[in-house]
């Protein structure tokens, strides 16, 4: 029998109770991994940031290969341009093309912060969730991925 208040076992604790996500070292290796990730999430914003200038000349990336072959927009499709236009401060035209972008965005940056931070101080969050809550949080991703897709299918163009 279970006591009144008693955390289930199915769910892992940090052991102060709240999130369960606990703060660990970061071996040589985690360290090397996260420059490595903060320094192709910078490589992105630069990219995004001179989006416009690239596109002009011709340089930019190629069509995506989705689009190339069914004429239709995959569900990342218009994500470049997405960030592009946050770099300018267009919400609305960066929500039309990638109606999830603005989100993304925004944690580009969180992401970039938090992986020099675990590099430089050599600590780093590890998230402690059950098997229930990983595929809760992989539903969650999966349904605003979708949503995004099928907004910008069938309402918002591209």
């Amino acid at each position: 029998m279970r006591s009144v208040g008693a955390r289930p076992a199915s769910l892992p604790s940090s052991g102060r109770g709240g999130l369960p996500i606990l703060t660990a070292r970061v071996l040589p290796a985690d360290r090397i991994r996260n420059l490595v990730f903060a320094g192709v999430l910078v490589l992105w914003l630069v990219y995004t940031r001179v989006y416009w200038v690239l596109h002009a000349a011709h340089l930019g990336a190629p069509v995506c290969p989705f689009y190339y072959v069914t004429g239709h927009p995959c569900p990342f499709c218009g994500g470049t341009r997405s960030f592009a236009y946050m770099w300018n401060g267009d919400l609305s035209n960066s929500v039309r093309l990638y109606p999830f972008g603005p989100a993304l965005f925004a944690g580009t940056f969180v992401a970039v912060g938090a992986f020099l931070t675990e590099a430089v101080t050599g600590r780093t969050l590890k998230p402690r969730f059950s098997t229930e809550q990983w595929k809760g949080i992989a539903a969650g991703v999966v349904a605003t991925v979708l949503m995004s897709w099928t907004l910008k299918v069938f309402v918002l163009g591209n």
